[in-house]
């Protein structure tokens, strides 16, 4: 069944995949400080994972990973360009940029990707941006489309199409993780970028229909953007929303999230619903007010990473206290407060370790750590045969069974959870022989104290196997806890080699039941590998005989 899943299940190939220390790479690890030197929220810790790894998957780096540890961020990936994973643990950059009108409609240049039918269209109302807690209405719905396809000039679009609600954290910027830049170089990568800022940051893109046109035609909202994190804040931006929905045209920067002091989402009483509630710097403000008192009716767009988180529409001229309204759920208002709270990150990262290995040094890793199971595996083998003859065979099929588990399982799990066999792993599956051994060990022990006493070996297996499977249970057990516990509290390699430990140690249990205890049932039942001369159970027949004999002599001598 696990080998009917490797072979028609997935389209990868049926190898384990492997960590970065036995296949080569670059690991950074990114230490986090925060500005008044208290340890790192978790909050600030989780989002500032998120942009790091929307940033590494765009930068054309194949199979990246960025995991917590502690307060540290780890970076691993193929590749020995360590210097690029560095430079991707700078802050992320949330900026304020208007959304330019249509010079010949006046409508906003927000462009839906896959319009709706202009008669299936339901006019909601949009995101609006207002003083907080103020009664001021929310913008009304606009004309509908005059086509359901978007022209160059930009025709205006329903207040349906507008909204902007924030999309949940973990939306639509992880399908940036998409494999779009896989096996780009630097240079290629360098060229996209620019390539991608000589269409979509024109100066030009507001006001000629045709630089409009062609930035619009060579963004793709489906893929990685090149652009993620290297726009130019001085220039206009022709960018898409973090959900994939929308193109937008927008204006330079008039403002940096850097002045936002901070953020917070909660459900107002008076409207019915959830909304965001934004506070700035004193600079900050004051640059919000006067530009929001310049542009009522207007649009201005949250922009994280060159992608826009929301859009909202003024109202009216604000001053301090800010409040964006819109189509939110609780979950979808907190993520939008929250990335307007730490999205140019209220962290900064020094660079505490780089470590690369190479393929060669990986290559030789794995294969010494195969060569020291392999010879582990050799001696508990030989052990076997020579210590059990014909168990010792039993012992050596339910080890390649074992094996052969295992190695599923390890494709098996790369595919559907992403599992990486690192070196500590290997080590953890070494151990795991000895575990495996010792639970046929415990059996045949039993096995031959009831041939000892005077049972045959096909009466001695049921008899043996009932109690045998209690010490094996329990031995098992301890060796699962610890495997645990050690999962739980450990970081880094340690926990590769505490969880192929207790993955190793279930396995154990699945072995011995379903194989090596059916297959000593079959011996014992068989009239050949019965006889003591291969069961290697004639000896301690012997000794058994002798021992009664000597006890009985002793009995009678007393009496």
């Amino acid at each position: 069944m696990l080998y009917a899943l490797v072979f028609f299940t997935g389209s990868g190939s049926p190898t384990p995949k492997l960590g970065i220390d036995l296949q080569g790479g670059t690991r950074v690890t990114l230490t986090a400080v925060s500005p008044d030197g208290k340890p790192p929220s978790k909050d600030s810790l989780a989002l500032a994972q998120k942009i790091i790894t929307d940033r590494v998957n765009g930068s054309g780096v194949t199979g990246p990973e960025v995991i917590q540890d502690g307060n540290n961020l780890v970076i691993t990936a193929p590749g020995n360009d360590s210097d690029q994973l560095k430079s991707l643990g700078q802050a992320a950059v949330l900026r304020f940029r208007p959304v330019l009108n249509d010079p010949q409609s006046g409508s906003p240049l927000q462009i839906p990707v896959n319009p709706p039918a202009p008669t299936s269209t339901t006019p909601k109302p949009s995101d609006s941006a207002k003083p907080s807690g103020s009664n001021a209405p929310t913008s009304g719905s606009t004309p509908p489309p005059s086509s359901s396809s978007p022209k160059p000039q930009g025709a205006p679009v329903p207040a349906a199409q507008t909204s902007t609600t924030a999309p949940s954290s973990t939306a639509a910027s992880t399908t940036a993780a998409s494999s779009g830049n896989e096996g780009e170089d630097a240079a290629q990568q360098a060229k996209k970028i620019a390539d991608a800022k000589a269409l979509r940051q024109n100066p030009n893109v507001g006001t000629d229909p045709n630089a409009l046109k062609a930035a619009l035609d060579s963004l793709n909202c489906g893929k990685p953007d090149p652009l993620k994190g290297y726009d130019d804040p001085a220039k206009p931006l022709v960018t898409c929303d973090q959900s994939g929905q929308y193109k937008y045209v927008l204006g330079p920067k008039f403002l940096d999230g850097a002045q936002i002091q901070n953020a917070q989402s909660g459900f107002d009483q008076q409207q019915a619903q959830w909304v965001v509630s934004l506070n700035f710097k004193p600079d900050g403000a004051a640059t919000w007010g006067d530009y929001t008192g310049k542009h009522v009716g207007e649009q201005a767009a949250f922009v994280l990473d060159s992608q826009v988180v929301s859009a909202p529409k003024i109202n009216q001229k604000i001053l301090g206290a800010t409040q964006i309204s819109g189509q939110f759920t609780q979950q979808t208002a907190k993520d939008l407060a929250n990335v307007l709270s730490f999205g140019s990150l209220p962290l900064s990262f020094n660079n505490s370790e780089s470590q690369t290995v190479s393929a060669t040094l990986g290559l030789s890793s794995l294969e010494a750590g195969l060569l020291a199971g392999g010879i582990g595996l050799l001696l508990v083998i030989i052990y076997c045969l020579f210590y059990y003859r014909a168990l010792g065979v039993l012992t050596l099929l339910s080890l390649v069974c074992s094996g052969a588990m295992v190695y599923a399982v390890l494709v098996l799990l790369g595919r559907w959870m992403g599992y990486s066999l690192d070196l500590a792993g290997v080590a953890g599956f070494i151990i795991a022989i000895g575990i495996t051994a010792d639970s046929f060990v415990v059996f045949f022990e039993r096995m031959k104290d009831e041939v000892r006493e005077g049972r045959t070996f096909r009466s001695a297996v049921p008899r043996a196997w009932v109690r045998a499977r209690r010490t094996i249970l329990s031995a098992d057990a301890v060796s699962f806890l610890a495997a645990a516990v050690l999962y739980a509290l450990a970081v880094g390699g340690v926990k590769g080699f505490a969880f192929t430990t207790g993955m190793s140690t279930l396995l154990d249990l699945v072995v011995v039941f379903l194989v090596t205890h059916p297959l000593v049932v079959l011996a014992s039942r068989s009239k050949t590998l019965s006889k003591p001369a291969f069961s290697g159970l004639g000896a301690v027949q012997k000794a058994g005989v002798e021992m009664r004999s000597a006890a009985a002599a002793t009995a009678a001598k007393e009496a």
